[in-house]
């Protein structure tokens, strides 16, 4: 007999994920169909964009092997029936409090950083760069995490190493630049380009660091397909964007105001959901029908 979630405290809760205590070595790490864009939380959820989140973060756990925060697999039997599918059992970790970015093409903050400074997070870059180049080798620009409803900021190095000691910090680069390496080589095997990602680590009590929260998700990631790519250009993704182009475009809301996003209306959700679902089988290879269902 599966625990119902009222058992579980809770601990904590995101734009997308809430986390539950399950034990004092353990949490419930659950993705909702919740979606945010320009640091709002939308009103109109995505169906099984949770289930694409976790499907898609189980599967490159399993690529990448090394340490991760697992604690069981999509239906350990510590999951609620009706979050089969969406929730995970973790490890607790002492959380770094910084997003671990890794680019390796320019887009997004980056390309506003570079266009004003000609570096990102202190990374110079060479001239001449424009929407979508891809950069010489991949940089790692983190930043600072936010109170939820703020705008993460990019940081440099620096202020990582200030945060948080050399020894870690150093371990954090090349940890995440080593992942989005090996991710966005497998990537180009099936025909995607991982133009950037963030990846979050904590700490366990032996001092190891540990890969944690989503990894390599729609969500965390730039996907584009490599078919068609041309530098200069805004690429199309396997990601929000799409949701972001509506709002800013034909939905008529003012991005810089103080009212919130509209609802979302039902073509757009559908195309949503399609294209998270089309981002999971393309890359995993896999048909998102035989994932956990609860």
């Amino acid at each position: 007999m599966r625990p119902p979630l009222s058992q579980y405290p809770h601990v904590a809760g995101g734009k997308v994920r809430d986390l539950y205590r399950v034990d004092d070595d353990h949490l419930l790490l659950v993705a909702s169909d919740r979606i945010s864009a320009y640091d709002h939380i939308l009103s109109t959820p995505i169906p099984d964009k949770g289930r694409v989140l976790t499907a898609m973060s189980v599967f490159f756990f399993d690529l990448l092997g090394g340490v991760n925060h697992l604690a069981g697999d999509a239906e350990d039997e510590r999951i609620p029936q009706d979050l089969l599918g969406r929730a995970l059992v973790v490890r607790t970790l002492k959380m770094a409090p910084i997003e671990c970015v890794a680019r390796g093409y320019l887009t997004g903050s980056g390309l506003s950083d570079y266009e004003a400074t000609g570096s990102v997070c202190g990374v110079s870059l060479p001239d001449g760069l424009v929407e979508a180049s891809k950069l010489p080798e991949p940089i790692f620009t983190p930043a600072s995490k936010a109170e939820l409803g703020d705008h993460d900021e990019n940081v440099d190095f620096a202020a990582v190493v200030d945060a948080l000691g050399p020894e870690l910090a150093e371990n954090l680069r090349t940890a995440t630049v080593d992942i989005y390496e090996r991710a966005a080589r497998y990537a180009a095997t099936r025909g995607i380009i991982l133009a950037d990602t963030k990846f979050e680590f904590g700490v366990d009590a032996d001092g190891t660091l540990v890969l944690a929260d989503e990894v390599l998700t729609p969500d965390s990631s730039r996907y584009w397909p490599a078919d068609g790519y041309e530098p200069g250009r805004v690429q199309p993704s396997f990601d929000k964007q799409f949701v972001r182009d509506w709002l800013t475009g034909e939905s008529g809301w003012d991005r810089a105001g103080d009212g919130p996003p509209p609802p979302l209306p039902a073509d757009i959700v559908d195309a949503t959901r399609a294209r998270y679902i089309e981002a999971y089988e393309r890359i995993s290879g896999l048909n998102f029908n035989d994932w956990v269902t609860p």
